[in-house]
């Protein structure tokens, strides 16, 4: 940049008193402590780390950078901007804002205009020179790393995408990835690391756009034609579930990030499922697990419902829906009535048909599972009307 001293930035500087340099420089180690104790409060505020080089790098070289340029108005400020490109640069790379440094400065400049009035470092006459040097000075800096920011945003953007795609695609691998790789890809995808994630699956290939409106941390991706959505659980489940209002997408469940892959594959196989929508594979796992290997259900459901073969279609389908709906309700015929819509009694004379078919294998734990599994997968009866019966009531 061309203004490269404070000279060229307040030509007025000139004509400042040698004193005034020459002060600032004596009290340079008091003004790096007070600026470097704001700037870490900023950073706190911001819920960054409030240690580490690159603060102390900042605020000692833009302290000795101004108070030597006072001491020196023409005095190069090369070094200094190269030191705050390269923290923009750094900024981008930790996936801060580039806002987020220049109110920094911002406040290290204020914090330093209080320093010096405090410590009457030049007469009042001449600290309007100060003023409008300090704060071009500011602008200089905030200036030279945003160019450091987008510098490193223009670089990286062509890896952005393929960047969140391996990450994803690292988490839903088979094999739980290790440590170092998943760190090193979240890095890469400048994700930081959450403790548990739900991952969506969306209908449509809009994955950065679905990414930016939800915010919070997610990161978004093609693959396999639909949008896969992971965010951080639980602060960004709700601004996902609004964000998908009006979409066909089903949502995973919520794993630790090492276990992602499970997520996504619930979230996958329901969102196949061809629901309209949004659903929450938590409240349909049954249903999941029953489809997850296209025609098992059914093979069980023709092996287990082998004795109802001799029965004509609508006798059959009347002796599934009554079993389906007398294990539902743990064996009690009222309530299994009261789901039908029927009579008890009627419902009495189709499980004594049922038993001359099944004989006592209706009674064995392992059959009733394997009668349940098979009838739900073929047929889902009214729900009860009325809540269980209590224990002792009629059979």
């Amino acid at each position: 940049m061309t203004n490269d001293a404070l000279l060229d930035l307040e030509p007025g500087l000139a004509r400042l008193p040698p004193e005034a340099g020459t002060r600032l420089r004596v009290l340079r180690p008091q003004l790096r402590a007070a600026v470097l104790g704001t700037v870490r409060a900023a950073f706190a505020g911001q819920g960054r780390p409030v240690t580490g080089r690159n603060v102390e790098l900042g605020v000692r070289t833009a302290v000795d950078a101004f108070a030597d340029g006072i001491a020196d108005p023409s005095r190069t400020m090369g070094r200094t901007l190269e030191v705050f490109h390269a923290l923009g640069r750094t900024e981008f790379d930790e996936g801060h804002r580039v806002d987020a440094l220049r109110a920094v400065v911002t406040l290290g400049a204020r914090e330093i205009w209080a320093f010096v009035t405090a410590h009457e470092v030049a007469p009042p006459a001449d600290l309007y020179l100060i003023a409008g040097a300090l704060f071009g000075f500011a602008d200089s800096l905030t200036g030279v790393a945003a160019e450091g920011y987008l510098a490193a945003q223009r670089e990286s953007g062509h890896d952005w995408a393929l960047a969140r795609r391996r990450l994803i695609t690292l988490l839903a691998q088979a094999d739980p990835p290790g440590e170092a790789a998943l760190h090193a890809a979240a890095d890469a995808a400048r994700w930081p690391l959450p403790e548990t994630v739900v991952v969506a699956s969306v209908e449509g290939t809009d994955a950065d756009h679905l990414a930016r409106v939800v915010g919070a941390g997610a990161v978004a991706a093609v693959i396999d034609d639909a949008a896969r959505v992971v965010v951080p659980s639980p602060p960004a489940l709700d601004l996902l579930k609004r964000s998908l209002a009006g979409r066909r997408a089903a949502l995973g469940p919520v794993v630790e990030t090492a276990r992602a892959r499970l997520s996504y594959r619930l979230s996958q196989r329901a969102l196949a499922t061809g629901h309209p929508g949004v659903i929450e594979c938590d409240a349909h796992l049954v249903p999941l697990l029953l489809g997850w290997e296209p025609g098992l259900a059914e093979h069980l459901a023709g092996r287990v419902l082998a004795p109802l073969d001799g029965l004509r279609p609508a006798a059959r389908a009347t002796m599934e829906t009554t079993l389906l709906a007398w294990l539902r309700e743990q064996g009690q015929v009222i309530p299994a009535a009261a789901a039908l819509h029927t009579h008890p009694q009627t419902v009495r004379y189709r499980l004594r048909r049922l038993r001359a078919l099944f004989g006592d294998a209706l009674d064995a734990p392992d059959t009733r599972l394997s009668l349940w599994i098979g009838l739900t997968s073929r047929c889902t009866p009214p729900r009860p009307a009325s809540p269980p019966a209590r224990p002792g009531a009629a059979r």
